[in-house]
């Protein structure tokens, strides 16, 4: 669908220029001088994105902006003025815009800044529709295709293995750091299956000793120790017709492991305490972060159960290695938040998404979710801005230098672009910036005013 863009301005050389500059980008454009007729022309066709001048005569732009926002909450609204202010820019912000753009304006960027908004409309809207279909990172629109947020190459190669082996019955390993959803993925495995109606039963291999794992996994008859006045079923028992997911396997003790390799070579156990076999009907999924094939040329792990339960291996990248997907992650858990009574936070500012897009995250899509809910409970408004983010990660922000990655930078470029980023977030401070860089104050004057820096 091509964009719908709504632009108002009571200056026609500026309306004229707007709608120049986006109809030769092949957006559907309409112009209006009257804020009253935008309005309703937009109540009659919402559009996707709404440029409108500050200062008008019948109508403020912020004052249009909100009756906007609270009939369309997704339309975004790109704010112009020729009177610009900290002040207005922080409240224009505040209330909702996507930016507060200064005239004179560039094509350039107003291409840029447009090209911004509508992207974060389409991400915002996409983890919405995914949201609905779910209360995770993975949601089941259907048997077969199981909806996981992110659109990066990695993760659509995950999507790829999933489809392919979840019909099948085969035992599936899961590999990947701690926070990077392999309990989700191993649910999307068992909703595409032929088992989907079946129980999706989960155990944490490495939270318990190996006498409770026995009873945990295998159950006990009645008597079968002191307290046991009933008889237990199991959870390979009980996930009979489903799926059975051992997170953490390579914690399992050994003895354990040799218990788990005999069920699934004869398909049945013995409960403990007890000596009639039980036939069962399971499939298993497993999942570690350690490196499993380490652990079994070290005799930690056994060979043959390994082989056993990683018929079909499924690496889980980190989140660090998907950046693309974090925006659209970012807006489902939002959207998350808000549908279990959070804030009605409708959006994540530029230069908070910027940092977050940058952060390695360590901790993975676990810890993007920490991030959002405090940044939720903190914020005063409609929009996540950088001083909602917690201080470590915006000290980070400090400590980090990105060259810009669209052009090629001759040496003397990039020294300037970095003396820049140095006395920006120094202060200003020239003792510091000078120490840093490894010269002498009068080295780093002469520096700065062979650039302009001054």
């Amino acid at each position: 669908m091509t964009p719908h863009i709504v632009i108002i301005d009571d200056e026609s050389i500026t309306l004229k220029q707007l709608r120049r500059i986006l109809e030769k980008e092949g957006y559907q454009v309409s112009a209006f001088s009257n804020p009253q007729r935008a309005l309703k022309h937009i109540e009659a066709s919402p559009c996707h994105l709404v440029i409108s001048d500050v200062k008008m005569p019948t109508m403020n732009g912020l004052d249009l902006m909100t009756r906007v926002k609270a009939r369309f909450p997704s339309t975004e609204v790109i704010l112009i003025t020729g009177y610009a202010s900290i002040d207005g820019a922080v409240e224009a912000t505040r209330e909702g815009a996507f930016y507060y753009l200064e005239k004179p304006f560039t094509p350039d960027q107003v291409r840029d800044l447009v090209k911004q908004a509508l992207t974060l409309r389409r991400t915002r809207d996409a983890a919405s529709n995914a949201s609905a279909s779910g209360d995770s990172a993975f949601g089941e629109r259907d048997f077969q295709t199981p909806v996981i947020i992110g659109e990066s190459s990695k993760i659509r190669e995950v999507v790829s293995i999933i489809c392919q082996i979840a019909p099948t019955d085969c035992n599936v390993m899961i590999t990947g750091d701690s926070g990077s959803g392999k309990e989700l993925v191993a649910r999307a495995i068992h909703a595409a299956s032929k088992r989907a109606d079946g129980p999706f039963m989960a155990f944490n291999c490495g939270a318990l000793n190996e006498t409770l794992i026995d009873n945990e996994l295998f159950g006990h008859e009645k008597g079968a120790f002191t307290g046991a006045e009933t008889r237990s079923t199991g959870l390979l028992e009980a996930a009979g017709g489903g799926t059975l997911f051992l997170d953490e396997i390579g914690e399992m003790p050994n003895s354990m492991q040799v218990k788990l390799l005999r069920v699934l070579q004869e398909r049945e156990l013995i409960r403990v305490g007890g000596s009639r076999p039980i036939p069962i009907d399971v499939r298993i999924v497993s999942a570690t972060a350690v490196d499993v094939k380490a652990a079994v040329n070290g005799g930690a792990f056994r060979k043959d159960l390994y082989f056993r339960i990683n018929v079909v291996n499924i690496k889980l990248p980190g989140l660090g290695e998907r950046k693309k997907d974090i925006p659209l992650l970012a807006y489902h858990i939002l959207s998350r938040l808000k549908r279990r009574g959070g804030k009605d936070i409708s959006a994540v500012s530029q230069r908070a998404m910027a940092l977050l897009s940058n952060y390695a995250f360590p901790g993975n899509v676990r810890e993007l979710e920490n991030i959002l809910e405090r940044a939720v409970a903190v914020c005063s408004g409609t929009v996540v801005r950088v001083c909602d983010l917690p201080p470590d990660l915006i000290e980070f922000e400090f400590q980090t230098y990105n060259p810009p990655d669209d052009q090629f930078m001759t040496l003397a470029e990039l020294e300037q672009d970095y003396i820049s980023h140095l006395l920006k977030i120094n202060g200003g401070v020239r003792t510091k910036t000078a120490a840093i860089l490894g010269i002498d104050r009068a080295s780093l004057w002469r520096k700065m005013k062979k650039y302009g820096l001054d």
